[in-house]
């Protein structure tokens, strides 16, 4: 629940714009059909924008382009941007609050949040305004920056799975005693798990935004403003660049390395210790190959039919 509203004003600001001075304020952001008179909504279209004059809402987040004598109507660059900025906004307004049945043996900063049933073990270290929901396992090898959401059920810092198979057949665990570090404004879906390193540091960089049931292995490296959408699975010692995308159920082998600003489309797969590479290049299929290509090859198999 919000503790504060946010005025015309800030809005503006948080835009990119001068503040012109306007100080109505409204306390939330809503759809159009559950929208009222202190409810903030957004339209990218003039469709959108016919559906949000007809609602209820006190404050509408529209095109610059936009023709409209409504009073409720703020013209900026991008509303959809905008409002989530307005969401950001909100959500600074952690409450500062450990609940009875999380148990806090590590450091925990000011303004953040633990849920009931979660444990950061001794050693840990954990932000400020950050927000750790129900049920997650921080083991004490961890660090998190400030701002970071950890959704219910996340495990970070658990051993990573190495082992070493002997001459007699037995596998034995490699060991693993390195570090996780989550940097600022990292958030982290519902039963994620992300693994410390085996000698060194698993680390995951500001800015980066992961779905549920991700899972990230040992010695990975993840780059700043990387997006990675549920049920992808990374290998150990693997890198991904500064502002890649990896769409859903996408794989990646260990030791494989992901460049800049790399889209690698849904069920995508990279073999062990390959490379792809070219911000803004499209990836897919297993072995992942330029997008164009994997289309051009999905056609001539279907030829064959």
């Amino acid at each position: 629940m919000s503790v504060a509203t946010i005025s015309v004003e800030t809005i503006e600001t948080l835009a990119g714009g001068d503040a012109s001075g306007d100080v109505r304020t409204f306390a939330r952001l809503s759809d159009y059909g559950s929208a009222g008179a202190d409810s903030i909504v957004f339209a990218q279209d003039e469709v959108a924008l016919e559906k949000a004059l007809s609602s209820k809402a006190g404050l509408i987040l529209a095109p610059l382009k936009t023709e409209s004598d409504d009073a409720r109507v703020l013209r900026v660059k991008h509303p959809k941007h905008v409002f989530a900025l307005c969401g950001r906004w909100f959500d600074s307004f952690v409450v500062d609050e450990v609940h009875p049945r999380a148990v806090v043996e590590g450091e925990v900063g000011s303004g953040t949040s633990v849920g009931a049933g979660s444990y950061i073990a001794k050693g840990a270290r954990v932000g400020k305004h950050c927000r750790i929901d129900a049920n997650v396992t921080i083991y004490g090898c961890v660090t998190l920056g400030d701002r970071v959401v950890v959704q219910a059920g996340a495990v970070l810092g658990a051993m990573g799975f190495g082992y070493v198979r002997g001459a007699d057949g037995m596998y034995v665990r490699f060991p693993q005693q390195g570090t996780l570090v989550i940097d600022d404004d990292v958030e982290i879906g519902a039963s994620t798990t992300i693994d410390r390193g085996a000698l060194g540091e698993t680390r995951v960089g500001g800015g980066t935004k992961i779905d549920n049931l991700v899972h990230i292995g040992h010695n990975c490296v993840i780059g700043k403003n990387v997006v990675i959408a549920a049920q992808v699975g990374i290998s150990g010692s693997t890198t991904v660049g500064d502002g890649a995308v990896l769409a859903g159920q996408v794989g990646l082998g260990d030791h494989v390395a992901i460049g800049p600003g790399v889209i690698l489309g849904g069920q995508g797969g990279v073999f062990p210790g390959k490379t792809l590479t070219g911000p803004g290049e499209m990836f897919g299929g297993t072995p992942a190959e330029p997008v164009r290509e994997y289309l051009r090859g999905l056609a001539k198999v279907r030829r064959l039919k």
